[in-house]
């Protein structure tokens, strides 16, 4: 329940104080949603087979956006930055298409 209270309240001052996103930082936007996203997915299919553990989900969080950022900040100082964003967002593709997998498994026995 405090979870859904933190997301209304975030997207309530969201849209009231319309936060940008600096220029030299959306380049890593994207990249930071997509590993997220894969930590959200890999969070659900733990709570589904029932070894869930709250701090193991936020580090997995935090750490996959902080390495999915680094990655792509070093691919743009090799001069590689597209490749290397390429290379994350497939990795962390395959990680979510997995896990989505194994949760319409648990979900629908199929």
């Amino acid at each position: 329940m405090i979870a859904i209270v933190g997301l209304v309240i975030g997207v309530v001052v969201g849209f009231f104080l319309e936060p940008t996103v600096p220029l030299a930082l959306q380049p890593y936007l994207p990249i930071a949603v997509v590993a997220a996203l894969d930590a959200l997915f890999g969070g659900l299919r733990a709570l589904l087979d029932g070894v869930f553990n709250d701090r193991v989900f936020v580090v997995s969080f935090l750490s996959n956006v902080v390495v999915a950022a680094f990655i792509v900040y070093l691919g743009d100082q090799l001069g590689v930055g597209t490749q290397l964003s390429t290379a994350v967002v497939v990795v962390l593709g395959i990680r979510i298409f997995s896990n989505a997998a194994a949760i319409r498994r648990h979900l629908l026995k199929a």
